[in-house]
């Protein structure tokens, strides 16, 4: 049914869209809080599957 939903231009219009909305001197700040964000998940994630006690 979505096969092929994400093209390769759909990504440059969000891309587009995002610059038009933020700005380019926002851009690079969300995409640093964003990972840091990323990071912290993962590590989280990771926490919660080492101390989940294996029954």
């Amino acid at each position: 049914m979505f096969r092929n939903a994400v093209q390769p231009w759909h990504l440059l219009i969000v891309l587009v869209v995002c610059l038009m909305v933020f700005g380019s001197k926002k851009l690079p700040d969300m995409a640093r809080s964003l990972g840091k964000s990323m990071r912290i998940l993962k590590s989280e994630a990771r926490a919660l599957r080492a101390d989940d006690p294996k029954s």
